[in-house]
């Protein structure tokens, strides 16, 4: 089986319909994940935890999907451009 990454991070965001985060200092890192089950787990209990404050965001990052060993390697880019 194939494993495929999840990272699960958060933090304040500058307001709640943004995903700036107000401290990148302050990005509170949940954990890696080897499947989605498990990412998703874990997100949704710090989502519940946090839920009393509008600006925090819990995330889960792909991180399978960022690296593809079958292409080649290419100049660094930033994501969403």
């Amino acid at each position: 089986m194939t494993q495929r990454l999840h990272l699960v991070f958060g933090g304040e965001l500058v307001s709640p319909g943004s995903t700036e985060f107000r401290n990148v200092d302050d990005i509170h890192i949940v954990g890696m994940f080897p499947d989605y089950a498990g990412a998703f787990k874990a997100w949704k209990a710090e989502a519940q935890r946090t839920v009393d404050n509008a600006h925090m965001r819990y995330f889960i990052a792909h991180l399978h999907r960022l690296h593809d060993e079958a292409q080649p390697a290419g100049a660094t880019s930033e994501l969403g451009t």
